[in-house]
């Protein structure tokens, strides 16, 4: 049972990433990890007029091998003032609420859902509280700490051409 469900998630994630590609997410791009499809790494650029704004946020998608059928874990590696880093974060499309979970879902649903979530204010678990000044200076420091990790590096080689011509 547990190879068919795998199966099933591979081949879903893999349409989800040719519709990805044909349709971005707008402020977001995101690539799997090229040895593991249910891991995905995922770049937010901090929408303009937003203390984002001039930020690179670094993050990660785990989807269970029954994806569609469960949702990801999500994670944001880069401090950014919203959220917690290297945490599970609690929100209505990961797999912290199964219960409100929708299979139809896609990775550009969950990408959506993740920035629009980054951008207003209530709080969840996973969540902080800071000051859209902090939010602007850790906006700024962004580029160079995701430029220290290495996974950010191999993962978005053109996101770090970009970063050092800045």
């Amino acid at each position: 049972m547990s190879g068919k469900m795998s199966n099933t998630a591979t081949s879903r994630l893999k349409q989800d990433y040719i519709r990805l590609k044909k349709d971005p997410v707008p402020y977001v791009v995101a690539e799997p990890l090229p040895n593991n499809i249910l891991e995905w790494h995922y770049v937010v650029d901090g929408p303009e007029n937003t203390p984002y704004e001039g930020g690179m946020y670094h993050g990660k998608l785990v989807f269970p091998r029954e994806f569609p059928f469960k949702p990801p874990s999500i994670y944001m590696l880069t401090p950014n003032g919203r959220f917690k880093t290297n945490t599970r974060l609690c929100l209505s499309i990961s797999d912290f609420h199964p219960d409100t979970w929708n299979p139809a879902w896609s990775v550009s649903t969950i990408l959506t859902g993740l920035l629009s979530f980054m951008l207003e204010k209530s709080p969840t678990f996973g969540s902080i509280e800071t000051s859209d000044f902090e939010r602007r200076q850790l906006a700024y420091h962004s580029i160079g700490f995701n430029l220290k990790d290495s996974q950010f590096c191999e993962q978005f080689p053109d996101l770090v051409d970009v970063s050092l011509r800045l």
